[in-house]
């Protein structure tokens, strides 16, 4: 009766700990760094349709999307971006391409990246990236599909 007791005690001891313990949170819809709510790493989302190339955004220009900042390196890209948000956000979040066909989380990094179509896509490294162009066609398909099924 005594080790029953016992058993009984600490099974309640631990039930705060039970019920205070937070859920597996999921993803959240843009890929942000693990120390802040600044997505891309801080490059500008509008710099890659407009100069072709990654450029680190300013703290003097931003925007909140989704939950997330974004940096620009200009008062015109924020503009640009604050009209039309979606045109230029990175796809899935900013989170990997390659990974998202697998329905897999992975941070997009910022400077492995393509526009396809209009879109913006980020890779989780370079080794990645190559994997992802040889069937990108494919990979936006079933990326495509996993986001929508992620984000129901």
């Amino acid at each position: 009766m005594k080790l029953r007791a016992m058993i009984f005690a600490t099974a309640l001891a631990g039930l705060p700990m039970m019920v205070a313990a937070p859920a597996a949170q999921a993803e959240p819809p843009i890929s942000t760094s693990v120390f802040s709510n600044t997505a891309l790493q801080g490059y500008d989302p509008v710099a890659y349709f407009t100069d072709g190339k990654p450029v680190k955004g300013d703290d003097a220009f931003t925007a909140d999307y989704m939950g997330a900042k974004f940096k620009f390196s200009s008062a015109a890209n924020r503009d640009a971006f604050i009209d039309t948000p979606a045109a230029y956000a990175p796809q899935y979040g900013g989170y990997c391409a390659w990974a998202m066909a697998d329905g897999k989380h992975a941070r997009g990094d910022a400077r492995y990246w393509k526009i396809v179509d209009g879109k913006l896509y980020l890779n989780y490294n370079k080794s990645i990236q190559k994997k992802w162009h040889a069937d990108i066609p494919s990979f936006i398909g079933r990326a495509d599909t996993a986001w929508a099924g992620i984000n129901d």
